[in-house]
């Protein structure tokens, strides 16, 4: 036998009464459903007479004078019905309870005017997804729709209730992975550029608006970049210039940008008309105000504000609160310090006796194939100092029609790093000894003797007022020649002898990726020195930690500029040190007789076909053959002659195109 029963429905008509409503709602829902499959499945008796039902009254001790009674029906003997009957009982159930349903939702207004709910559209209304019951997410459930977030549209902000100060920003990028510092609008590019990637980091933290732009414009964090489609920025008001242009793949640790950007200072309100004559009192406040105003402490945090928006590998590192009222990032710049970052060896020697071969002539070489003459290449490097012309060691560009190509050189050498110091000498300083004494910290003792011969690491040192187009590299490309026994030191005054070599031979540069922009300095308008004027306010200093509001104080710790860099630093590290690990493991592997013979049938034979490797730079040599040496090389043209020609090929141009305009 089974039972049906209708809970007391309790009527609330002040407190909250639709959360008992619902729970006695569904407690009758289920019993219906499960009344309605007995009927289904056969269970209920055929037939039987239909039992008298009475109404008891039932008063609900200690409620609150707002509840109504409401009777409720005894419970009949449902085994005596008829099928038919037990149809039109819960048919008629039904019907109260949607009856219930509709007394307690809230009444249209006035103005609305609801249409007529039918019955299906009611039957609808009861049906509760399973997710929405249980409170559990079920893949298999078709109901349920996983809520899609809106893309965030860009914060809408009015430039001109904001004050904006001009600045100098120093930061620093690996450019690997970038298409050069200066950005080019409706010009597609493969890879990004780096100011690309500042301009969208300033547009995003809302620091500039330029006058041409507007919030539509600010782009989108989550957007993909399309290496098919160009993407232009603007700098439209923002007084904004740069130091140095430096070309796709070479790096800056020092680069400078002078800007107009948004300040936190506040702005002073403009009295109106009638207020002009007597608000002493208010100017007097707003005088004070500007009085206690920090122009560095109360700022806003450029550095933190940036370096969340700009991608790992480029950080900002300082900026200047006040640069003089004349400041240009490029001609305020009277000197820029290079770094060219190269190994000894070159690359991998060549060993047994074929590394020994003569390189030029037939006189044997001083060192092995792969290693680099360092003394030549100092001896080579100091007759760059002082002011030459670099015609010869530079690419051209018409297109400037530039006829001066005199340039100063204040400082250039070759220098050894040190590797207990460089890279990450840091570590070894006592502030960041592994122990509370340094003295007896075993963790960072450096190891007693002279750093032991094996693969070094130098840098050519590069102090000028201003270079040329490929300048540095064209120099370099030189120094190698010579580190390698190709050219003789002396062949550098001779190129600098634009007299005796107007043409430039034809030879390579060195490769991007080792250098680097170190640093750009930018002394007092009237000094005789060349030491930086500006004032710079680097990450984690003092003067700005009121205004740093991100984790540690912007420099160490989670989110300062350290930290992001360490991250940056120890994936290469990994790299680097599982590469080296291989192939040391290689180079022990099989017969070690080859190293030291050459494994060669026939050494004069493979002597006389040897192809001689080159070294420029780049991660290893390039086969050349028989070195051509740079007095027999092919040469361009003068540099007058190369601009004559670029003015004649543009006036072609003009003049086919205003035919083609006539002909219209």
């Amino acid at each position: 036998m089974w039972r049906f029963q209708l809970k007391p429905l309790f009527v609330l008509s002040q407190v909250n009464p639709s959360r008992i409503f619902c729970r006695h709602r569904h407690l009758g829902l289920s019993k219906l459903d499960s009344l309605r499959a007995g009927i289904m499945s056969g269970n209920a008796p055929p037939q039987g007479p239909l039992a008298g039902q009475s109404q008891q009254a039932q008063k609900e001790q200690q409620q609150p004078a707002q509840i109504q009674e409401v009777q409720e029906q005894q419970n009949p003997d449902y085994s005596t019905w008829s099928t038919t009957s037990l149809i039109e009982r819960i048919t008629e159930l039904e019907r109260q309870l949607h009856s219930r349903n509709a007394e307690y939702k809230p009444a249209p207004s006035a103005s609305t005017s609801t249409p007529t709910k039918t019955q299906a559209h009611l039957d609808k209304q009861k049906e509760v997804p399973r997710w929405l019951a249980t409170g559990k997410y079920d893949p298999d459930d078709i109901t349920h729709t996983p809520a899609v977030r809106p893309p965030k549209q860009p914060k809408k902000m009015d430039p001109s209730q904001y004050n904006f100060r001009f600045i100098a920003l120093k930061f620093a990028y690996l450019g690997q992975r970038y298409q050069g510092l200066e950005h080019a609008n409706n010009n597609p590019t493969a890879l990004p550029t780096i100011e690309e990637e500042m301009w969208k980091a300033l547009m995003r933290t809302r620091l500039i608006f330029p006058t041409d732009m507007g919030d539509e414009d600010v782009p989108d964090r989550k957007a993909k970049r399309k290496e098919i489609e160009p993407f232009n920025i603007s700098w439209e008001g923002c007084e904004y210039s740069k130091a140095g242009r430096t070309d796709r793949g070479v790096s800056a640790f020092g680069q400078v940008i002078g800007l107009k950007v948004r300040s936190a200072r506040p702005k002073r309100k403009e009295p109106k008309p009638a207020q002009v004559s007597n608000d002493t009192a208010e100017t007097t406040r707003e005088t004070v105000a500007d009085e206690d105003w920090d122009d560095i402490a109360d700022e806003l945090p450029y550095i933190s504000l940036l370096n969340k928006a700009l991608p790992e590998d480029i950080r900002v590192l300082a900026w200047c609160p006040n640069p003089p009222e004349d400041f240009d990032a490029r001609y305020s710049c009277r000197e820029r310090h290079y770094k060219y970052f190269f190994t000894q060896p070159a690359f991998s020697p060549t060993p047994g006796p074929l590394g020994l071969l003569p390189r030029k002539g037939d006189a044997p070489p001083k060192y092995r194939e792969g290693w680099l003459d360092i003394d030549a290449m100092r001896e080579a490097a100091k007759y760059f100092e002082g002011v030459h012309d670099f015609r010869n060691f530079c690419k051209v560009d018409t297109s400037k029609q530039i006829e001066n190509f005199e340039r100063i050189i204040y400082r250039a050498d070759i220098e050894l790093l040190d590797p207990r110091n460089s890279p990450l000498g840091y570590v070894n300083r006592p502030e960041f000894s592994a122990l509370n004494y340094p003295d007896t910290d075993s963790l960072t003792q450096k190891p007693a003797g002279s750093v032991p011969p094996g693969c070094q690491v130098y840098v050519f040192n590069l102090q000028g007022s201003a270079f040329l187009w490929h300048q540095v590299r064209h120099m370099v490309g030189i120094l190698f020649l010579v580190g390698q026994g190709l050219e003789s030191p002396s062949v550098v005054r001779e190129l600098l002898d634009v007299t005796k070599n107007p043409r430039k031979p034809m030879y390579e540069m060195a490769s991007d990726a080792p250098l680097v922009l170190w640093n750009c300095v930018f002394p007092a308008k009237d000094s005789e020195t060349r030491e930086d004027a500006l004032e710079w306010v680097y990450a984690g200093d003092t003067r700005q930690a009121r205004s740093e509001y991100a984790k540690g104080s912007g420099k160490y710790g989670v989110g300062g500029v350290v930290d992001d860099l360490w991250a940056v630093w120890r994936q290469r590290k990994m790299d680097e040190i599982l590469a080296g690990a291989l192939l040391d493991l290689v180079v022990q592997q099989g017969d070690q007789n080859a190293m030291r013979t050459g494994n060669i049938k026939n050494l004069e034979r493979e002597k006389q076909n040897k192809v001689h490797r080159v070294f420029g730079g780049a991660n290893e040599g390039k086969a050349k053959g028989q070195y051509l040496p740079l007095a027999q090389k092919r040469k361009m043209d003068t540099v007058e002659v190369q601009n004559a020609r670029y003015l004649a090929a543009k006036q072609r141009r003009t003049d086919k195109k205003d035919k083609g305009g006539g002909a219209e």
